[in-house]
C-alpha cells in the first residue's frame, strides 16, 4: 500500500510533467513539437530583388530609341549592345580608364577586337558624352599624335602618311592590336625606317 510520501511524489511528477507540457506549447507555438523555426533576415529579400532586377534590365532589348553612352557605361550596360560580350565590354571600359574617352565611333575602333562590321552594328545605339584628350604640343607647335588613339583622319595629316597609309595603319591596329612602339609602324605595308625616322616627333606610344 502506497504511504502519504509516495502519494505526495506522485503528485509532484504529475505537476512537473504538466508544467512541461505547457512551456512546450507556449514557446512552440502552433508548430510541431521540437520543431524549428526560420526566419530570413530582412536584408536578404531586397538584395536578391537587386540581382533580379538587374538581370531583368539587362536581358532587355534595347529600344529603337535608346543609346548607351560608351564614354561612361558599365561593362554590364555595355553588355546590351549587339555583339558585344562580356569579354569585349571589360576591354573597353579598361582602355577608357587607360587612354580616356573614345568621343566617336571612330575613337571606339581603337579598341582590340573591334572592327569595321561592329562599329556599323552598334552605329544606331551609342553616344560619346566625353572628349577625347588633346595632343600635346611638339617641337614648332606641332601636334603629337597617340599612335594607338588618332583617327585615320588624324594620321592622314602626317607627313608621308596620306588617307590610304592612314587606313591602313588603323585596320593593322585593329586586325593586330596596338603598337607597343613608334618602329611597329614598319609592319604596316608601304612604311619603312625612313617614314618612322620622320614621324619619331610627331607620335607618341602609347
Amino acid at each position: 500500500m502506497a504511504t502519504s510520501d509516495d502519494r505526495r511524489a506522485a503528485v509532484l511528477l504529475l505537476g512537473l510533467a504538466l508544467a512541461g507540457v505547457v512551456v512546450r506549447f507556449l514557446v512552440a507555438g502552433s508548430g510541431p513539437a521540437g520543431g524549428v523555426g526560420y526566419r530570413a533576415a530582412s536584408a536578404e529579400r531586397p538584395e536578391r530583388d537587386s540581382v533580379e532586377a538587374r538581370a531583368s534590365r539587362l536581358a532587355r532589348p534595347l529600344a529603337p530609341d535608346e543609346r548607351i553612352d560608351i564614354d561612361r557605361a558599365t561593362a554590364e550596360e555595355l553588355t546590351r549592345l549587339p555583339r558585344i560580350g562580356p569579354a569585349l565590354a571589360s576591354r573597353i571600359v579598361a582602355d577608357r580608364g587607360m587612354r580616356g574617352p573614345f568621343g566617336s565611333l571612330e575613337g571606339l575602333g581603337r579598341v582590340s577586337g573591334v572592327g569595321p562590321v561592329l562599329l556599323e552594328t552598334v552605329r544606331r545605339h551609342v553616344s560619346f558624352s566625353g572628349r577625347t584628350r588633346q595632343p600635346r604640343e611638339g617641337s614648332a607647335g606641332r601636334a603629337i599624335l597617340s599612335l594607338n588613339g588618332a583617327t585615320a583622319e588624324e594620321l592622314a595629316q602626317l607627313p608621308g602618311i596620306g588617307p590610304v597609309r592612314a587606313e591602313a595603319i588603323v585596320a593593322d591596329r585593329r586586325r593586330r592590336g596596338p603598337f607597343r612602339r613608334i618602329e611597329d609602324l614598319e609592319r604596316v605595308p608601304g612604311i619603312g625606317s625612313q617614314t618612322v625616322e620622320r614621324l619619331r616627333e610627331r607620335l607618341r606610344v602609347p
